[in-house]
């Protein structure tokens, strides 16, 4: 009696998901609200690296690192539809070969048994030299990772990915990143044709059309259906100052470019904005046409407080990309907290605009 109960309620629910799934295909992109992860790539620090570095912590910066994920294919699997990487340049090969912290402390696992960090190439890490633990050590790696996810499911819904390219200053063990150059991101560009292919992304040239400026044709709307861009990745550059301008340089409207970038609001690049704190402004934003990313919880201060106060209000703005470290709970410290949609989904219609 009771299978029989179940499956009519299975059978039951069938015209519900069918529905909700066709409420969403004939939504555009820019009207669904989608939940995924922060800097996806990372593994937990080794114990015996936290605990070293615990002793030198004055700052008590640690906690805010202490998080870890899946690996990227079984986050999509769950449906997590927005990834976060970092990748730093190392045109040469093996500028981060072996992380400095490892003349400190023996460690239980080996750093890149295949050597792949010592090939030429861009690298995927959190924070060089001490936060080195990840999923994939280059960009290539990932992105052949993704390309075979997603065409063992071709009929994905769109994946938001944020690309962060890291630079900057030495930090203190003396290491300091290749900076970023006009050659380095059109090489970034390539990398992406090659290893994930033009036809799986979203550009800037197919949301620009016939519009005269790329930011002119989000004001109009002019997003595809979700039906449309399906077994598509859609590419955005997490920086807001000289490496974003590097990357616009010599590309008006991201004429060319494979990136959106993060441009201020009406200006001719502006198409995908950061707004890290989920604050009233997003709504207005969203209602323009704007594709707006945002943040459920940062440093794991949220799910050591188990408050979702911030995702509550990241939910109501409309913003269309939610991060989190915590579409499953932290494994740690103890903590419940998990971010997720009704009927434990990561997608769904949004509040403000899908209508």
């Amino acid at each position: 009696m009771k299978k029989i109960f179940f499956l009519g309620l299975y059978v039951s629910l069938i015209p519900l998901f069918q529905s909700q799934m066709q409420d969403l295909n004939d939504l555009k992109i820019n009207q669904i609200q989608v939940i995924g992860s922060h800097n996806s790539y990372k593994k937990a620090i080794l114990p015996e690296v936290y605990r070293y570095l615990s002793q030198k912590d004055s700052l008590h910066f640690l906690p805010r690192i202490q998080y870890e994920h899946i690996p990227i294919p079984q986050q999509l699997d769950l449906g997590l539809r927005n990834l976060e990487i970092d990748v730093y340049a190392d045109s040469k090969g093996g500028k981060y070969a072996h992380p400095k912290i490892l003349d400190l402390v023996k460690t239980s696992q080996p750093f890149d048994p295949e050597g792949k960090m010592k090939k030429p190439g861009y690298k995927m890490i959190h924070i060089t030299d001490i936060d080195y633990q990840t999923q994939y050590y280059t960009l290539e790696d990932c992105l052949k990772d993704l390309k075979k996810w997603s065409e063992a499911h071709p009929d994905h819904d769109p994946v938001f990915i944020t690309l962060e390219p890291k630079d900057g200053t030495a930090n203190q063990f003396g290491t300091e990143p290749e900076h970023y150059t006009s050659k380095l991101f059109d090489d970034l560009d390539n990398e992406l044709r090659k290893y994930l292919g033009k036809n799986k992304i979203i550009t800037p040239d197919d949301i620009r059309g016939s519009y005269k400026t790329l930011n002119e044709a989000v004001l109009n709307k002019n997003w595809p259906k979700v039906k449309d861009a399906k077994g598509k990745f859609l590419f955005v550059l997490d920086n807001n100052s000289e490496n974003r301008d590097l990357y616009i340089k010599d590309h008006p409207s991201l004429k060319g470019r494979m990136i959106f970038t993060n441009s201020e609001p009406g200006t001719p690049e502006s198409a995908v904005l950061f707004r890290n704190d989920p604050n009233p402004e997003i709504t207005a934003l969203v209602q323009q046409g704007y594709i707006i990313r945002t943040r459920a919880d940062a440093d794991t201060m949220e799910a050591r407080k188990e408050d979702y106060s911030r995702f509550e209000k990241a939910k109501a703005s409309g913003a269309q990309v939610i991060t989190t470290d915590y579409y499953l709970p932290s494994k740690l410290f103890k903590s419940s907290y998990k971010i997720s949609f009704e009927n434990n989904s990561y997608e769904r219609k949004n509040p403000v605009n899908g209508k």
